[in-house]
């Protein structure tokens, strides 16, 4: 039997992520024992689905997580390790290495803080479909502030990129990231309405 503190110092996340996560579990008919403050047992006649990864596979997903530690948010970048983490506990001892991809290196560039925090403010806002109020510096120098929709992340290979759409102009613009100045929360959501959504956005790169 395991106690939740157990279980989330082993996952590095809080006793309630794990309250919450068994309780989800035994409602899906996860077979498993035991209550809060005391501790859980999985039954021993339950038996998960193997992982049915091969060595490629492996790689490519050691590869993706290199990749998101190197240029992503400090946040999104931090759960790698624990991802790498879970897939290496349940792999047989042939494969363990392969995960570690020590023949293959990402070279990182060090994000500021100020573009770190920005990079994760519109990353959750896209995904939570809510406005930005951000102060944007053009390639010219030239400031103006915008309020926009973001839509989509883009990764250049040095740079992040915003699809949006943008209020000022009324028209789908793209911006970089490093470029904005400032990034305020506007606390209201946007609808993804036809010609100002997502696909819309897709299209009009397309043209």
């Amino acid at each position: 039997m395991r106690t939740a503190r157990y279980l989330g110092e082993k996952l590095e996340v809080s006793d309630r992520t794990i309250y919450r996560d068994i309780s989800d579990l035994m409602g899906s008919g996860i077979p498993i024992d035991g209550e809060a403050g005391v501790g859980y047992l999985l039954r021993d006649e339950y038996r998960l689905p193997p992982l049915m990864f091969n060595s490629d596979e492996l790689k490519a997903l050691a590869l993706g997580a290199q990749m998101v530690r190197a240029w992503a948010d400090k946040k999104l970048a931090a759960t790698t390790a624990t991802a790498i983490r879970k897939i290496e506990s349940v792999l047989p001892s042939n494969l363990k290495e392969e995960i570690k991809l020590n023949t293959i290196r990402v070279p990182g560039f060090r994000l500021s803080e100020l573009l770190s925090n920005n990079l994760e403010m519109v990353r959750v806002a896209s995904d939570q479909c809510r406005k930005l109020d951000v102060c944007y510096r053009s390639i010219k120098g030239e400031y103006t502030r915008r309020t926009i929709w973001p839509h989509i992340l883009y990764f250049w290979g040095n740079k992040w990129t915003v699809g949006a759409w943008c209020e000022l102009r009324e028209a789908f613009r793209s911006f970089r990231v490093d470029l904005m100045t400032e990034v305020v929360n506007s606390e209201e959501t946007f609808e993804a309405v036809p010609g100002r959504n997502l696909q819309a956005y897709i299209d009009y790169q397309a043209e």
